[in-house]
C-alpha cells in the first residue's frame, strides 16, 4: 500500500473547519467532532526504499597474467575516458609478437619462389600456421576479462580468418587453373605468395592488440578507487550501479595492509585493479511495491532523504520504471524506479550506495474539496462520511480522488463549507443528533 508524507498532508490539513466536540443523543460523551469539507491541495505520495547510484562504474581487470609494470594513478585522482591507468608486462604476449615480427620480415623479403610440386604442401604448411595464429590469438582474446575489449579483439581474428580463407581458396583456384592448362605456375605461385604474407602480417596484427590490450585505459570519465566493486564479477569491465552497490571490501587480505596491488606485483588474468566511477551525474533506483507501481509515472517528482544526511532533503524526478519485477528485501514483488537527483540546497553530496527514503508524487490536485481521511468511513463497499442534515447526522456517499495520508480529495456527493463529522464517525449511529 502507499505510504504517504505526514508532514506535507499536516499542512493542507491545516486549512480544514475543525469544531468543538459534538456528542451523540445518548448521555455518555463521545469523540465525535464536527468539522467541514474545505478546499486545498490534496498530494498521494508513495514512499520507497531505494539508493544512490552513480552514472556508471566501469571495473577494469588485467588483461592476461603478467606484472603490474606501470601504475599511472592514485586512488581519488579524476581521469579522463581513455587516460592509461597502468601497463600489465605479460613476457609470453610479447614473446608472441616478436615471433610474429620476424615472421612478417621473413615473409615480405621472400622471392616467394615455389615449384609446382612443393606448391600444395607450401600451400598446407600455410594454412596450418594461419589456423596455428588465429588458434593463439584467440586463445589470448578469451583471456581478456574485459567483455568489450575481448569481443573486439574475437572480431577482428574472425575478420581476419575469413580474409585469409579467401586468400588460401584462391591460391588453391590459381593451382587447379594451372593443372588445367588456362593459367601460368607464376600466377598460382603469385597468388600463394600473397597468401603467406597475408598469413604473416595477420598473426602479427592480432599478436600486437593483443600486447596493446596491456594498455588499461579508463573505459569512462570519473573517480579512480582500486579494485572492483561489490558484487562485481571478474568478467565485467562494465558494471552499472543500477542497485548502489557500495566499494567491495577486498575477499582476503592481511587486517591493516592496504589490499591494492602495488606497482611490480604479479597479477593473474581477470584481477580486478581499478574501478572508475562517473559521478558527474547522481541518480536513484527505488523499489516500488506493485501495488502502487502503476501510479508512478516518468516525470513524477520526489523528496528524497538519505539516511546518511539526517535532516537534508533532495528532490529527484523520474526517468524510468522497469517493466520486469524483482523480490523486495520485504518478499513481495516490487519494480526498480529510477530518478535522477538533484543535490539539496547546502546539503552535502550523496556518495553511490547511500541507502534512501523517496517519496514520489504521483497525484495531486489543486483547489479541490478535501476532508480529512479520519471522516471516510466504509458502508456495505461504498466510501460514506456523515453529515450534518439539519438537526441530525445522515450518511453520505462520496467519491474519492487523489488519496493523501491525512487528507483526501472528494470528486463527488459533497460540497466545501458542508459540515460533516471529522473524527469519530465510526462512533455515530442513525438518527443521532450533533450537540
Amino acid at each position: 500500500m502507499s505510504q504517504r508524507s505526514r508532514p506535507f498532508v499536516l499542512a493542507v490539513a491545516g486549512v480544514l473547519l475543525v469544531s468543538s466536540t459534538a456528542a451523540s443523543c445518548g448521555d455518555e460523551p463521545s469523540d465525535v467532532r464536527l468539522g467541514a469539507a474545505a478546499r486545498g491541495t490534496v498530494s498521494e505520495i508513495v514512499e520507497a526504499p531505494g539508493s544512490v547510484t552513480a552514472r556508471a562504474a566501469a571495473t577494469v581487470s588485467a588483461p592476461a597474467a603478467g606484472t603490474l609494470d606501470d601504475l599511472r594513478v592514485e586512488p581519488g585522482r579524476r581521469v579522463s575516458q581513455g587516460q592509461v591507468l597502468a601497463v600489465v608486462d605479460a613476457p609470453e604476449l610479447e614473446a608472441r609478437r616478436e615471433s610474429a615480427e620476424r615472421a612478417l620480415d621473413s615473409a615480405s623479403s621472400s622471392s616467394g619462389g615455389v615449384s609446382s610440386v612443393s606448391f600444395s604442401s607450401t600451400r598446407h604448411e600455410t594454412d596450418r600456421k594461419a589456423a596455428e595464429a588465429f588458434d593463439e590469438a584467440r586463445a589470448a582474446a578469451a583471456k581478456i576479462t574485459d567483455p568489450v575489449l575481448r569481443e573486439v579483439l574475437l572480431k577482428q581474428v574472425d575478420a581476419a580468418n575469413q580474409q585469409y580463407t579467401a586468400a588460401s581458396a584462391a591460391a588453391g583456384q590459381a593451382l587447379r587453373s594451372v593443372e588445367q592448362g588456362v593459367a601460368s605456375l607464376s600466377e598460382a605461385v603469385g597468388s600463394l605468395s600473397a597468401a603467406q604474407r597475408l598469413q604473416a602480417q595477420q598473426a602479427y596484427e592480432l599478436a600486437d592488440a593483443a600486447v596493446e590490450a596491456l594498455t588499461l585505459r579508463a573505459p569512462v570519465a570519473g573517480v579512480v578507487q582500486f579494485g572492483g566493486t561489490a558484487g562485481a564479477a571478474p568478467s565485467s569491465l562494465t558494471d552499472l550501479l543500477s542497485s548502489g552497490g557500495a566499494p567491495a571490501a577486498p575477499a582476503t587480505g592481511l587486517s591493516g595492509v592496504d589490499t591494492a596491488v602495488p606497482r611490480g606485483a604479479y597479477v593473474a588474468a581477470g584481477t580486478p585493479l581499478f574501478t572508475v566511477v562517473d559521478v558527474s551525474k547522481l541518480g536513484l533506483v527505488a523499489e516500488v511495491d506493485e501495488t502502487d507501481v502503476l501510479l508512478v509515472k516518468a516525470g513524477v517528482k520526489a523528496t528524497v532523504e538519505l539516511d546518511a544526511a539526517t535532516g537534508s532533503e533532495y528532490s529527484a524526478v523520474v526517468r524510468s520504471i522497469d517493466l520486469l519485477p524483482t523480490t523486495s528485501a520485504r518478499g513481495g514483488v516490487s519494480y526498480k524506479v529510477r530518478l535522477d537527483l538533484t543535490a539539496g540546497q547546502d546539503a552535502p553530496t550523496p556518495r553511490p550506495g547511500m541507502s534512501a527514503v523517496i517519496r514520489l508524487q504521483v497525484r495531486e490536485a489543486d483547489d479541490a474539496v478535501t476532508v480529512p481521511a479520519s471522516a471516510i468511513i466504509n458502508v456495505d463497499g461504498r466510501d460514506t462520511v456523515w453529515a450534518v442534515q439539519g438537526d441530525r447526522y445522515e450518511r453520505v456517499p462520496v467519491t474519492l480522488g487523489v488519496q493523501g495520508e491525512d487528507v483526501v480529495q472528494v470528486t463527488g456527493g459533497l460540497d466545501a463549507g458542508q459540515r460533516i463529522a471529522v473524527s469519530g464517525a465510526d462512533e455515530i449511529q442513525p438518527g443521532d443528533r450533533p450537540s
